[in-house]
């Protein structure tokens, strides 16, 4: 299985608590210039013959993605398709901001081949989205799901945050409640935290930002799975839910360690080849365009592995999710067993940890304190 991410690192306003690679200083022209820079790459990355097609995934990432137009969204579509071929059931995702939608650039995405929509709603609370930096309001995130809807989407993501500054029990619930109302196939909920070189952090050293202590932030994460579970959803992944064969095939291809290939400024690649690599483009946009312009890969090597990293990073991915790491699949890949390699491991992590099916699994519970258990993994 080969994916395909594609960074598109512009935005209307950068949030105070994001870490990723965007800037909020951009125009129509630099959109436009930067299209045809992401077709350059493609060709570029077509040609090293390290990426076999046809794609299985497409995701559009950001930044806000819904900041190109469909027109573009398409002509990149169509590159891919060109170059590698996209596979008859190839799942094509798009993030898009509320604030940045139509009914007419829905239905453009939707033409254009997008047919999996992640919102960032992130809250239906206008004092949270106003402190979180939010360019929208809750009624532009209900209005963006509706649209999303009439425009022919079946396939809708939603994000949402929790344990924010003031954030009670009960009004993350009663969030959750109006957000279910709209039925989305799948909910990525993610808990605030904060990140060096972000506003946020400065804020934080500054003691102008208080999040919530542990103890509120389990009692979230908890009942969002208690919640989210009843209503019929799989709990897949540490931060995701998904309804019966919604999961976003694109993030289980990262969890999985299969190959994506990484296009754009800030963007990674990961080649499972030997024990697999990672090659990282530079976040800088002009550093990103000259490079391309020389007709140079603009992609370095991140990290290679070893084949304990491979071991290692197996685990530390596997874990993550609800089908957890197989013993058998481990032992083909690794020739030994999960058991051999990692008992005092396994030990450690008793009580979270269970072995059904052939497969290791972290509990809920176990996947609040992830950080702590894997450790004796790596």
């Amino acid at each position: 299985m080969t994916s395909l991410y594609l960074h598109i690192p512009f935005c209307q306003r950068k949030c105070p608590y994001c870490d990723f690679y965007s800037t909020d200083r951009h125009t129509p022209a630099d959109l436009d210039n930067y299209t045809g820079q992401l077709l350059r790459h493609l060709e570029l990355a077509a040609d090293s013959d390290s990426w076999p097609g046809p794609l299985e995934t497409v995701f559009f990432g950001g930044g806000t993605p819904s900041l190109l137009t469909p027109a573009q969204v398409g002509r990149v579509l169509q590159r891919a398709e060109t170059l590698f071929g996209l596979a008859a059931a190839c799942e094509i995702s798009l993030e898009a901001n509320p604030g940045t939608v139509s009914l007419e650039s829905l239905r453009g995405y939707h033409s254009a081949g997008v047919n999996r929509l992640s919102l960032g709603v992130q809250s239906l609370n206008a004092r949270s989205l106003q402190r979180l930096g939010r360019i929208h309001a809750p009624e532009d995130a209900v209005k963006a799901i509706r649209l999303s809807r009439q425009a022919g989407f079946d396939n809708l993501s939603c994000d949402l945050m929790f344990a924010l500054p003031g954030q009670s029990l009960a009004n993350l619930m009663e969030e959750l409640a109006r957000l279910l109302e709209h039925h989305p196939e799948h909910l990525s909920c993610y808990g605030l935290s904060v990140e060096e070189d972000t506003p946020y952090h400065a804020q934080q050293a500054g003691g102008l930002l208080q999040l919530p202590e542990e103890t509120g932030y389990a009692g979230h994460f908890m009942a969002l799975h208690h919640q989210l579970t009843a209503a019929g959803y799989d709990h897949y992944e540490i931060s995701n839910y998904a309804r019966p064969g919604r999961q976003c095939r694109h993030n289980l291809g990262y969890w999985r360690r299969q190959a994506c290939l990484g296009i754009g400024a800030g963007a990674h690649s990961f080649d499972p080849r030997h024990w697999g690599f990672r090659r990282a483009v530079a976040g800088d946009l002009e550093r990103y365009r000259l490079q391309l312009q020389q007709g140079l890969d603009p992609a370095t090597e991140l990290e290679q592995f070893d084949r304990r990293g491979a071991m290692a990073e197996t685990l530390y991915l596997g874990l993550r999710t609800a089908e957890g790491v197989g013993e058998a699949a481990f032992a083909a890949r690794f020739g030994e067993s999960l058991g051999e390699v990692f008992a005092a491991a396994l030990n450690q992590a008793s009580g979270h940890l269970v072995r059904r099916h052939g497969h290791w699994r972290l509990t809920p519970e176990g996947w609040l304190i992830f950080d702590h258990l894997i450790l004796p993994f790596l």
